[in-house]
């Protein structure tokens, strides 16, 4: 990639948030818009799993192929076709006739969305390679988060209340547009020196083991549990024989690296559990419109958007180790508040409970990208990015299917509000136990001996020719 200037770089950094702004923002006013959806498509509590779920899965399945493509055959060719897919399937569920069709259209609108986060951050660490003004990027990025956090419950209130949940698809529609126009004006292409080979039977086993999975947990089928383990297996035995595998399991040599996606599949089981079972207690249990249900949500939204950034700033001078333990232990007391204390009786309860889990995910997220991609050769950054990437949206997907299930199981299908409070505590602890394990592997993975783990990984997969990226403090 070429030198850019100051203001060019900033240019392509607003650029690569557009594309994560739409997907965000997707995700959050969906989950605004579920009730609404689940009365006109006549869909159970499995429904609405799978509409959110369709999407993250196919996600997940789908990055780490997007970021070795894109380094292979050029970023932003990638990113503008992502670009189309997601708008084009955006059009396509608003106007879905049945939940069927619902569902399929968001595995199209997810083919897009494959391939813009991860190859998006992928060209953000290849525009910032001096380390703080990387982390300060990721930390606007991350901030971009917050921003979708924060208006995607007010905008879909207002949408699902004043036009209809259909109306929540049609805003990607302008800014996926505009996003292209300015990608084809100002992004410029790049591409790995080295791009690695395709892994076919790699990334059907990553698809086999990631849907087996959640098919498994949603729908309490113990054949498909056996599937996912045989998949993973077949993962563990092939992936290390190729020369170059869809995942090279060399990075995961690194405890820093290996920190960082467990960390991620925690932090976003967290966040897709919180928002999948306080969008239908708001709505379904106190009654509340969707509007007024994401004003309930808003705390918790404007703590990630003013943390994120914050976060960045951190990582980028004092290293990851001090808002991972921050972001572990408020998630981890967010959790306990509503598991243990009752804290949805009340409304200072529920304002509480909603900042510390803000407060704790606005932290989380910076860490998590910068030490993925922080000391691994940077001709790999597409493939490292999506890795964490792909962590994330398994553990969005799991969240929701977990908690949806024990939802599931204490719910009258006939009447979802009859006991939902009561089904809702082992889902609020399923909660607790994921920030637990952001703070215990937050402490175990940020720390002298992990530092010098990772550049041990990185000496490996370092090609003799090149330097890896520098790594922040």
């Amino acid at each position: 990639m070429p030198e850019l200037s100051p203001r060019r770089r900033m240019l392509v950094l607003a650029i690569c948030c557009m594309s994560l702004l739409i997907v965000s923002l997707d995700n959050t006013i969906l989950n605004v818009a579920l009730p609404s959806m689940r009365d006109e498509l006549d869909a159970s509590v499995a429904g609405m799993q799978w509409t959110v779920d369709a999407y993250t899965l196919v996600l997940a399945c789908l990055l780490m192929l997007a970021g070795s493509t894109a380094d292979r055959i050029g970023r932003r060719k990638v990113f503008q076709a992502g670009l189309v897919v997601f708008t084009a399937g955006s059009v396509l569920c608003s106007l879905a006739p049945n939940l069927e069709s619902l569902v399929v259209f968001r595995m199209v609108q997810a083919v897009g969305g494959s391939m813009l986060n991860p190859v998006a951050m992928s060209i953000i660490t290849n525009t910032f390679t001096e380390p703080r003004a990387r982390a300060r990027a990721i930390g606007v990025w991350g901030g971009v988060v917050g921003i979708s956090m924060a208006a995607g419950p007010l905008i879909g209130g207002l949408l699902v209340d004043g036009v209809g949940w259909r109306s929540i698809f049609w805003i990607n529609v302008p800014v996926g547009l505009a996003a292209l126009l300015l990608t084809w004006r100002y992004v410029p292409e790049s591409r790995a020196p080295r791009p690695r080979r395709a892994d076919p039977v790699g990334q059907l086993l990553v698809m086999a083991l990631l849907g087996s999975l959640t098919y498994a947990i949603i729908e309490s089928d113990p054949l498909y549990a056996a599937v996912s383990v045989l998949a993973l297996a077949g993962l563990l035995l092939y992936e290390p024989r190729r020369r170059e595998p869809l995942i090279d399991l060399r990075f995961f040599r690194s405890a820093p690296f290996s920190g960082a996606n467990l960390i991620a599949v925690f932090a976003f089981a967290a966040l897709g559990g919180f928002l999948f079972v306080t969008t239908l207690y708001l709505q379904d249990v106190r009654g509340l419109s969707a509007l007024d249900a994401g004003l309930y949500m808003l705390p918790m939204a404007a703590m990630t958007f003013v943390c994120a950034p914050l976060s960045g700033r951190l990582v980028g001078t004092h290293g990851p180790r001090l808002p991972l333990l921050v972001a572990g232990t408020a998630m981890t007391a967010s959790g306990l508040m509503f598991a243990a204390f009752e804290a949805e009786a009340t409304a200072t309860g529920l304002f509480t409970g909603f900042v510390l889990f803000g407060l704790g995910f606005g932290l989380v997220n910076a860490p998590i990208t910068n030490t993925a991609v922080s000391g691994m050769p940077r001709t790999q950054a597409g493939v490292a990015a999506a890795i964490a990437s792909t962590s994330r949206q398994t553990g969005q997907t799991l969240g929701v299917a977990v908690v949806g299930a024990v939802l599931a199981a204490g719910v009258s299908p006939s009447s979802p509000t009859d006991g939902f409070v009561d089904a809702s505590r082992p889902a609020w602890w399923v909660i607790t136990a994921c920030g637990l394990g952001i703070l215990v592997a937050g402490a175990l993975t940020s720390g002298r001996w992990a530092q010098q783990t990772a550049q041990r990984a990185a000496e490996r997969l370092e090609p003799a020719t090149e330097h890896p990226m520098p790594a922040s403090r």
